[in-house]
């Protein structure tokens, strides 16, 4: 039976990105939709659901897109509102790649860093969706993180989010308008940048004055670049002693989560691929 993977994209045109990786991933048919909104999804699930029986139900999957990542949030809520019982699809959500590419940023971190307790990360531009997901993902492997943004009160809030999702979580929010990010990362072996595009938030003497960084992963590729002196291109090249990975640098890997995630979501109809289990997926695939 033919692999359908319908995609619902909060932009007025659904993803080119999102679709090319689809069908590299040997998916049969995509049907898209763009413009989706929450009021949309009930009657577009059904479709998908009512059309096959419940023991082919499995080779029918949903994928939730679209740069605006709160809604693509809520998109997912409400297909999962629309499930009864053993009658569902699975599902997956990455919008503006920000799980696939979280995933990527903390599993390429620990190729090189023992991530638990003896490790301190900061992590930049933290209140953006991909930020965010690299905190929560931190946290469960119980590392100490300074979870940075502009403004307090906005770095505040991930926090107490995370602390939610994640018990004992150990984060700490900073202001990088009080506290330059150059003093923010002294003692940490961790420095993740995950700011806006074109917004640099570390320069380059900051970065060599942190004697204790270990891994320096900056996931901004416009000019110019989150932290300065790391390329986009960089893949585990090491400069002024640190390991440094930029955004081409982690997008291979990026790749192959997504494409492997969308290739399980076809393995069963009750499966739902969210920030946890896509960053479980990709250190299962990047090994021990």
């Amino acid at each position: 039976m033919k692999k359908i993977l319908l995609c619902l994209d909060s932009d007025p045109h659904p993803s080119v990105f999102d679709s090319v990786v689809a069908l590299d991933a040997d998916v049969d048919h995509l049907l898209r939709h763009g413009g989706v909104t929450p009021a949309d999804v009930r009657d577009l699930v059904h479709g998908a659901m009512f059309t096959r029986g419940s023991s082919h139900l499995r080779n029918t999957a949903l994928f939730v897109g679209g740069s605006d990542v709160q809604m693509g949030e809520k998109l997912l809520a409400e297909a999962q509102k629309a499930f009864f019982g053993p009658v569902r699809v699975s599902l997956m959500l990455d919008s503006n790649g920000a799980n696939t590419t979280a995933a990527a940023a903390v599993v390429a971190a620990r190729r090189h860093l023992p991530l638990g307790p003896e490790t301190t990360a900061v992590v930049l531009g933290a209140t953006g969706a991909v930020g965010q997901r690299v905190v929560r993902m931190l946290a469960q492997e119980n590392v100490e993180i300074r979870v940075a943004s502009r403004r307090l009160p906005r770095a505040e809030g991930v926090c107490h989010r995370v602390a939610q999702a994640v018990s004992g979580a150990r984060l700490t929010p900073h202001s990088t308008e009080s506290t330059d990010a150059a003093s923010l990362i002294q003692g940490a072996q961790l420095v993740i940048a995950a700011g806006a595009a074109g917004v640099q938030l570390l320069d380059t003497s900051g970065r060599k004055a942190a004697a204790s960084v270990q891994v320096t992963i900056d996931l901004n590729a416009v000019p110019p670049t989150g932290i300065e002196g790391i390329e986009p291109t960089d893949k585990a090249v090491e400069r002024d002693g640190q390991i440094c990975y930029g955004a081409l640098g982690v997008g291979g890997l990026k790749m192959k989560i997504h494409k492997a995630a969308i290739a399980r979501l076809f393995e069963a109809n009750d499966l739902v691929f969210d920030a946890d289990e896509i960053y479980a997926l990709g250190k299962r695939i990047d090994g021990p």
